[in-house]
């Protein structure tokens, strides 16, 4: 391990330390995050989701930041991105619940959401939450992903300047650049069935007001996960 990398790990818990000892602090946390979900939920991503890129471009180059890396526009992109998933949560946590509840599954509540709502352990919370995870990750996810991906193509384009981020995207020109076979063979048809469907049913076991945070960590994992989809490319 460099020197840089015990920086981080030291700042980190620098960071996280306060919200477990000073109870206010903690208090605070929750209170903003329910009253102002979309702000909390812009702020989150902007920071866990951006340091998940820098430690994917640690993985790749050694270094947490280069030139040209764009990390305030990457953390723009990432808390943007952090608002649309709050609204999927919202949607898919409602809705896959009620199509369910059309497919002829008995909920002991009026409005099949609820049921991920209540704090127990049970098989048919566990089936929302999957229901939840595979309908969000199958329609949601892959547009997601194929737009963040194309934000990075434009960032890095830029030679990620925030004044070259406020030009206009060249959708169709990055959109043919990406790497249609690594995105499919890897990014599709691997993380999503195998980690990102059972991580977000995990993620909608929990109490509602954790979830933005649990799936903004999750997108640390996503820097690293993308990272070695870079690897593998510039294996083949």
């Amino acid at each position: 391990m460099k020197r840089s990398d015990y920086l981080t790990i030291l700042t980190v818990i620098l960071v996280l330390l306060p919200f477990y000892f000073f109870k206010p602090l903690f208090d605070f946390y929750r209170l903003f995050n329910n009253e102002h979900a979309y702000i909390a939920s812009f702020i989150k991503f902007a920071i866990l989701a951006t340091f998940g890129e820098s430690i994917g471009l640690r993985i790749r180059t050694g270094k947490y930041w280069e030139k040209g890396f764009g990390l305030i526009p990457r953390a723009i992109v990432w808390g943007f991105l952090g608002v649309f998933i709050k609204m999927a949560f919202v949607i898919f946590g409602e809705g896959a619940p009620y199509m369910l509840k059309t497919l002829g599954v008995s909920f002991p509540v009026s409005v099949p959401g609820d049921i991920l709502r209540q704090n127990d352990f049970f098989w048919l919370k566990l089936l929302s939450a999957f229901s939840v995870s595979t309908t969000l990750n199958l329609f949601f996810a892959p547009v997601f992903m194929t737009f963040h991906k194309i934000t990075d193509l434009h960032i890095s384009s830029k030679g990620g300047t925030l004044t070259g981020f406020f030009t206009p995207i060249s959708f169709r020109k990055h959109f043919m650049e990406l790497d249609w076979s690594t995105m499919w063979n890897f990014v599709f048809k691997k993380t999503i069935p195998l980690f990102w469907i059972p991580a977000q049913t995990m993620n909608f076991m929990l109490p509602e007001e954790y979830r933005i945070l649990f799936a903004a960590f999750l997108s640390i994992v996503l820097g690293i996960l993308l990272s070695v989809a870079s690897l593998y490319t510039a294996k083949k």
